[in-house]
């Protein structure tokens, strides 16, 4: 199952027209992939993509599940813009250890192994990336990742995803307000967990809530938390809850 789309922009615009709405620099194609997302207006995340510089074309790697809806966003955007945004017949094949020659390393985290985009779909992957995801703290979107997040909370600073140098872009004076704060008092962290739970079962301390459980693998575990309530054991259903000290 293919489950990314590989978009392909052209056009003399292209590049103005990414640069003014994404979080991350479009200059840094010049020296590899980057990673980025999507914001509304109030800086809340929509979705999240690579961008590869293909020639005169960028590629553009979405989820499946929100191309649809990023292809209809951007073209609202698009206006009078010399900027054509095509379907490819290209596929995502990612593995681990050293890239082939067609191949870059994940800008998010090079432990999350290389990406390449081929004309033949990937079979041979067997590699277990919901567990890489939780030992890196790497979110997705549709789980991690939602309407509500902010990407400050969700490690995008770390994960290479925004600059806070390029200038203007959709959402970006939200988001330099909350990288301006002291601390943040919520995002996304590993926790310890004693037993299975449901994706998105809520988590409490002494009572009161203190976050949400998302992806587990194992006994580890992401999870969104009030960092405040997060610094003893807490419970989620029939599990008990700890902060990963190096999380």
């Amino acid at each position: 199952m293919n489950d990314r789309r590989i978009l392909k922009l052209t056009g003399a615009d292209t590049l103005d027209f990414l640069q003014g709405l994404i979080t991350n620099d479009i200059r840094k194609l010049e020296q590899g992939p980057i990673y980025a997302a999507l914001l509304t207006p109030q800086g809340k995340f929509m979705v999240d993509f690579f961008l590869v510089a293909a020639g005169e074309a960028v590629l553009l790697d979405v989820a499946e599940p929100f191309a649809d809806a990023l292809v209809q966003r951007l073209n609202m955007y698009r206006l009078r813009a010399d900027v054509q945004i095509a379907a490819t017949e290209l596929y995502l094949h990612r593995s681990l250890g050293a890239a082939p020659d067609d191949g870059y390393s994940d800008p998010r985290d090079a432990q999350m192994g290389w990406r390449a985009y081929r004309d033949v779909p990937q079979s041979d992957d067997t590699t277990d990336w919901d567990a890489l995801r939780v030992a890196h703290s790497i979110p997705e979107n549709g789980i991690e990742l939602t309407p509500d997040s902010f990407i400050l909370e969700m490690g995008f600073e770390r994960l290479n995803g925004v600059d806070f140098r390029k200038g203007c872009y959709v959402g970006q004076e939200v988001t330099a307000r909350m990288k301006h704060k002291t601390e943040l008092r919520k995002g996304l962290a590993q926790i310890n967990i004693s037993a299975p739970v449901s994706v998105g079962a809520d988590i409490t301390a002494d009572g009161k809530p203190a976050g949400t459980v998302l992806t587990q693998s194992g006994t580890s575990a992401l999870a969104y938390l009030r960092f405040d309530r997060a610094k003893q054991a807490m419970q989620a259903e029939d599990a008990t809850i700890t902060l990963q000290s190096d999380g």
